[in-house]
This record gives structure tokens, sequence and C-alpha cells, in this order.
């Protein structure tokens, strides 16, 4: 398995395989032809299908400019390897390719070239298996933050405080930010709205404090374009922050503590990433807000004080609890049902956190048999569940609205 360097990503939102992804393989692509007169970008599938809501042209052209880019959208064509491909070709004066690079947005802000193995990727973990990983620290008796930093050395800890601050930031600026989300749906903010009457009702709506407010500030930031960490998405990144920021209000825990958990958070993801997916575009949104609900869980209870047993019976909840959920994102856009997915993930973790710390950690089904459970309902959903904006949600509510026949033919 890769770094979890390469699983916290920091980036614009509103999506890591639509926009952080291909602006990563714009840029670099621009760096290998930097005398083109032109560049041509075309997308398939899935990310032509949903990219003009999810700002990958914007993304795109900025990190072209100033070169003057042509963009082709071919959403009903798919490129062998994932649904989010993609193809740069660099012309001269006359039109004539000079240059061609194919790859793939395979999600987190990931890019894979054609041909390439994700197994190629340079390997930091040489466990593969949640099952492998628990059996070498109950023998060793190593919590899960300390094999992390032990395969990862201690320049890990810089890197995640580096995280912990960016996460922070864009709760605080979407819980000051108020007004009308771009995009056309008429979608308002709601996190600084629902942070005061959280703090002016008290004890009547703190069951879970302030968390859904976190958790809205965040995919709000996101769905304006605001500058967000992967966690293990930009469409769910407000579950984790919002979590840790949760827990440390009701804790006081200490910046080491946060940072601990973030870093297994992060081996849960990779995990995920690793074994399953974590690609909206290829496995529905069980990969994104499941595997958030998974990684935060995981987090809260281990600043819990949860056993690694107990820990691993946390994340399996949050994410076999989420199996089936599918990506069908209206207009195209990071915004409906996104946002509220990210509140209710939210405190589904800090649920399955305390299941678990109330039981032994005993329990049937193993992390690493859920996620192959989810790989394979994920490549079982139709893509019109799969982040495609053509089915679910996405047909149903329609903005503007469109006649009931409209509707029904999905024209």
């Amino acid at each position: 398995m890769e770094s979890i360097q390469s699983l916290f990503r920091v980036g614009h939102g509103p999506s890591s395989s639509h926009t952080i992804g291909p602006q990563r393989a714009a840029e670099d692509f621009y760096k290998r032809v930097p005398h083109a007169s032109s560049i041509r970008v075309t997308l398939f599938g899935s990310l032509a299908a949903t990219g003009k809501g999810h700002l990958t042209d914007l993304a795109i052209t900025r990190a072209l400019a100033p070169c003057p880019v042509e963009l082709v959208w071919k959403p009903d064509e798919l490129l062998p390897a994932h649904p989010n491909g993609m193809r740069f070709e660099a012309l001269d004066e006359q039109g004539q390719q000079i240059s061609v690079w194919q790859g793939y947005s395979v999600g987190g802000g990931a890019i894979l070239e054609e041909g390439q193995k994700p197994s190629e990727a340079a390997s930091v973990y040489p466990l593969g298996s949640m099952r492998d990983i628990m059996k070498l620290c109950t023998q060793t008796g190593q919590a899960f933050w300390e094999y992390v930093e032990t395969q990862e050395g201690p320049e890990i800890w810089g890197f995640l405080s580096f995280i912990w601050q960016t996460m922070q930031q864009s709760i605080q600026r979407g819980l000051q930010a108020e007004g009308v989300l771009p995009g056309g749906l008429g979608v308002s903010r709601k996190a600084s709205v629902y942070y005061r009457k959280i703090k002016l009702n008290g004890a009547n709506f703190l069951k879970h404090g302030y968390l859904p407010a976190y958790a809205l500030a965040v995919a709000e930031e996101n769905a304006t374009g605001g500058l967000i960490v992967t966690a293990p998405t930009c469409g769910s990144g407000g579950v984790l922050p919002s979590v840790l920021k949760h827990v440390q209000d009701h804790m006081d825990c200490s910046e080491a503590v946060i940072l601990r958990a973030l870093a297994t958070a992060g081996l849960i993801g990779n995990l995920i990433k690793h074994n399953a997916s974590i690609s909206g575009a290829e496995v529905g949104c069980q990969g994104e807000i499941g595997s958030a609900c998974a990684m935060a869980a995981a987090a809260a209870t281990q600043i819990l004080g949860g056993t690694i047993r107990q820990i691993e019976y946390a994340a399996e909840m949050g994410l076999e609890h989420h199996l089936g959920l599918t990506c069908d994102p209206v207009n195209g856009l990071v915004q409906i049902p996104c946002i509220e997915r990210n509140a209710f993930a939210a405190t589904r973790a800090m649920d399955c956190a305390s299941y678990a710390l109330y039981s032994d950690g005993t329990h049937r089904v193993s992390f690493d048999e859920v996620l192959q459970v989810m790989k394979q309902t994920g490549h079982d959903l139709p893509s019109l569940y799969r982040e495609t904006a053509s089915g679910g949600l996405a047909l149903t509510y329609r903005f503007p609205p469109q006649s009931p026949a409209d509707t029904r033919s999905g024209d």
C-alpha cells in the first residue's frame, strides 16, 4: 500500500476525482509539452457525464492556462480501466497531434496512466489486509497508529499536523460563511445557522454537539470549490474532520491524540483504497461516504480508548451499513444529496464507535470481508447509480423542474 500522504490530499473541491485528479493530470501533461499551440482534452464516462457540475472544465482550463484548450465530452464512451477516463492531446499550429497521454482519475485525486497497475505505485506498507496488520499488532503490542509510524517514519507527524490544520480551517470558514451555493440548485448554506441554533438551544440539541454543523461546514466549503482535505475524497471530506473536532470538544484532546487518530483513519482509508475503491464512479457513494464513515468511526473509537479489535469493529460497521449506497448527484453537483450525507455519516460514525466500545470487539463479519462485499456490490450497481447523474435522485429531481413525462423518459 502507498503512504497515507497519497490518501490525504489538500486541494480545491468539489470533487477529488473530477477536479483535483484532472487538474494534476493537466499540470503534469503541460510540463511535458510547454510549446504546444493548443491542447485537446477528451473526457469519458462518468468524468464527462458530471464533469460540468463538478467543475472539471474549470480545473483543466486553469491548469493549462494560457494554452488554448478544446474540451470534448464523451459520457457514453468508456475507456477500459475505469469510468473516469481522460485523454490529453498536444497539437501544433496546424492542429496535428504531437503528443498524447491517456489515463484515469481513480478517486481521492489519484491518477493512473493507461497500462499502469495500481500496485506499481511506491509501496510503503508491506501488509495489505486488516487481518495481517491486526496479527502483527497483536504480536508486537503496537496500536494502529504506532504501526503507521513504523512504516511511514517520524516525519508523518509533521504531515498530519498540516492536514489537521487544514481540516480545522475548512470547518471555521464553513461556519462563518453564508449565502446560496453556486450551481443553480438554489441550495443555501446551513452550517452557520445550525451552529447558532445548537448553541442557543442548549441541551435539547446537544446529543451530538456541534457535529452536524461541523460536517455541513466542510461539505459546503467543498461545494464552493474551497480548500479542503480528501478524507478519503472531497465529496465525503466533511465526515472525518467533524468527528475529530467533535471528540476534541468533549474530551479536550491534545493535538498528539488527534494526529494519532488521523494516522489510524488513514490506515483504514488506505486499506479500502488498496483492496476495494474510494471512487464514486467505480463503486458508488458507499466507496466515498461509507469509507469516510469507517475512517471516522475508527478514529473516534481509538480516542475513546478502544482496543485494536474494537477499532476494527467500528470501521467494519461504518462501511457495512453504507453498503449499496448510490452516487446520484442532482445536476451533477456535489450538493444534493452529498452535503447532508456528510452530516449523517458523521453521526453514524459516532454511533459505530459507541457500539464497538460497548462490545469486546468480537463480531462475525470482518473488515476485510466487508471490503470485498463493498467492491462487488459497487461493480454490480448499474452505471446510472455510479456518479453519472442519470439515475436515482438525479433523475427524480432536476433543476429547473421538468415535466413528469420528461422525468420518466430520462431526457
